[in-house]
């Protein structure tokens, strides 16, 4: 498994990490426990140590998730969590509803305190290694956001501070008022705006780039059978880069790259998300796994080596059948 380290921390992870959204259920189509905790599980027992999760997903649920599946593993785990949906107070901005409760993007001072103390009783712990802000709240100076997240670390509940879903000039405020270690983005083959904006400012201050969605949420994993129907909330059902069209143009970029793949001895989405890291934006992969075989493949990704050639052969790919999915 590869290895990187989180910005000025200094603290190592592995390059792929565990992605915890879709454990939560919400916007998923729902959640398997049992087959969460395996997740969880198998990927340590793969060599991914760095488990991302969130408040959000699921109101708690994820969080309690990975708080049972690392007991007595919790020294093996780096473990990922954010703050600033809350839906404890209606202080902020109104950003969307979750199971019937309105969650409120706010980043105060006094909703920190409060949501670090839940998340490290869901999770069982009593220290959070990256502390990541959610998303931005407009209504909250980062002045005072990077206080409450600089008392945090000096009383030992997290160890690093990381930002999420953030533009450059905001990232260089967080900057202004202390270190950020990790910076927490959508990244992949199709989502690559970041490396013409937030990247080049995280290279400069030495902040990690964690890339999210690595897969797309699953486009990218390889050809989508046509007749595969999005049940219940989950939010493919409803996402246009879906559609029959879509799977189409994707099932023609996979045929167009299964002798590499065939060369490569590797999956699909193994060459996606070594494509990630190999491509030098990003410094870690965040990939989302909902049982232990999706774990398991996921973190063989990190022993795939793809080189100049494959790198070239796969964007070129990407340009004649992708540029149209959006």
């Amino acid at each position: 498994m590869k290895t990187t380290t989180l910005g000025p921390s200094g603290i190592r992870c592995s390059a792929i990490g565990l992605g915890t959204w879709a454990m939560g259920g919400w916007m998923w189509g729902g959640g398997d426990n049992a087959g969460a905790t395996l997740a969880i599980q198998a990927s340590l027992d793969a060599g991914v140590t760095l488990i991302d999760t969130a408040p959000a997903y699921g109101l708690g649920r994820s969080e309690r998730l990975v708080g049972t599946a690392l007991k007595g593993r919790r020294h093996e785990a780096v473990i990922a969590t954010k703050c600033g949906l809350v839906w404890h107070t209606h202080k902020g901005t109104h950003f969307f509803e979750e199971d019937g409760h309105p969650v409120y993007r706010y980043l105060g001072r006094d909703a920190i305190a409060y949501e670090v103390e839940q998340s490290l009783a869901n999770l069982q712990t009593d220290y959070i290694d990256l502390y990541i802000t959610h998303w931005q709240d407009a209504t909250t100076p980062v002045a005072e956001t990077m206080g409450a997240l600089l008392d945090l670390k000096k009383q030992g509940k997290i160890r690093a501070i990381g930002v999420s879903n953030v533009d450059a000039a905001t990232l260089a405020e967080y900057l202004r008022h202390g270190p950020v270690d990790a910076a927490q983005e959508r990244y992949s083959l199709i989502d690559r705006e970041i490396e013409a904006t937030l990247v080049p400012l995280c290279k400069e201050h030495g902040v990690a780039v964690m890339g999210y969605s690595s897969l797309a949420l699953g486009l990218l994993a390889g050809p989508i059978d046509p007749a595969r129907a999005f049940t219940g909330d989950d939010q493919r059902a409803s996402n246009p880069r879906f559609s029959a069209d879509n799977r189409a143009r994707l099932a023609a970029f996979f045929a167009d790259l299964e002798p590499l793949r065939a060369a490569l001895g590797c999956s699909f989405s193994e060459m996606m998300i070594a494509w990630t890291l190999e491509h030098g934006a990003v410094s870690l992969s965040l990939c989302g796994a909902r049982n232990r075989q999706q774990a398991i493949q996921n973190a063989a990704a990190g022993s795939v080596a793809l080189g100049a050639d494959a790198l070239l052969q796969i964007d070129t790919a990407a340009k004649r059948h992708l540029g149209a999915l959006g």
